[in-house]
C-alpha cells in the first residue's frame, strides 16, 4: 500500500542509525507496517520510539475489549477529520464489531444509536472530552461502574494519543493511496 504526505521521501539508506533502529522496532512489533503517522514520526526517532511503545499498548494492552479501543478511535478520528486514521481504523473496527451503523453515523457526525451500553459511555467519554474538555461527574462514575478506574483511565490514554495520531496525520497530509473516497470533507 502506498502511503503519501507532504513530508519528504525517506528512504531506509537515508536513515541515520536511530532512524534504523526504530524502524526496526516498530516493524517487528504489533504493526509489522509504517502505515499512519510512523511515516512523519520516523523523522524524529526520539518521538517515534515513545510514541510507538504509547500506542502499541494502548491499541493492544488495555484492559478494554478491542471492540472499545476501536470506537473511541473511530470517535477521535471523526471530531478531527482525520482521513488516513479514519480510513485505516474503519475495517478495523467493524472486524472487531461496531456495527454499520454506527460506522456511518460516526463518520457523518451525528449521535449513533447504540446497542451496547458501554459502547454507548465510550462514545459519550469521548464527545466530553472534544467539546467540553472535562467528564462530569455523573458520566466519570458511570464509566468507572462499568470499565473500573484502571480502564477507565487507560480508555483517557486511548483518546489522547489517538488525538496525538489524528493531528500528526492531518498536519503532514498522510493519505492512504486508495481509490475510495474520502472519509471527511477537506476543509
Amino acid at each position: 500500500m502506498v502511503i503519501q504526505s507532504r513530508l519528504g521521501p525517506l528512504t531506509e539508506d537515508q536513515m541515520d542509525d536511530a532512524q534504523r533502529a526504530v524502524l526496526k522496532d516498530i516493524l517487528s512489533g504489533p504493526r509489522g507496517n509504517l502505515d499512519g503517522p510512523f511515516l512523519a514520526w520516523i523523522h524524529s526517532p526520539e518521538l517515534a520510539s515513545r510514541a510507538q511503545q504509547l500506542g502499541a499498548f494502548c491499541r493492544y494492552g488495555t484492559r478494554l475489549d478491542p471492540r472499545l479501543t476501536e470506537l473511541a478511535i473511530l470517535v477521535t478520528a471523526a471530531w478531527w477529520q482525520s482521513q488516513a486514521e479514519w480510513q485505516i481504523h474503519e475495517p478495523i473496527a467493524r472486524e472487531a464489531g461496531i456495527s454499520d451503523s454506527v460506522i456511518r453515523a460516526l463518520r457523518k457526525q451525528v449521535v449513533p444509536e447504540f446497542q451496547h451500553d458501554d459502547e454507548r459511555i465510550v462514545y459519550r467519554i469521548g464527545k466530553a472530552l472534544y467539546k467540553h474538555r472535562r467528564v462530569d461527574e455523573t458520566l466519570y462514575t458511570e464509566a468507572v461502574d462499568a470499565f473500573g478506574e484502571a480502564a477507565v483511565v487507560e480508555l483517557i490514554g486511548v483518546f489522547g494519543y489517538y488525538a496525538l495520531v489524528a493531528m500528526t496525520l492531518n498536519v503532514f497530509a498522510v493519505r492512504r493511496d486508495t481509490d475510495s473516497p474520502l472519509p471527511f470533507p477537506e476543509p
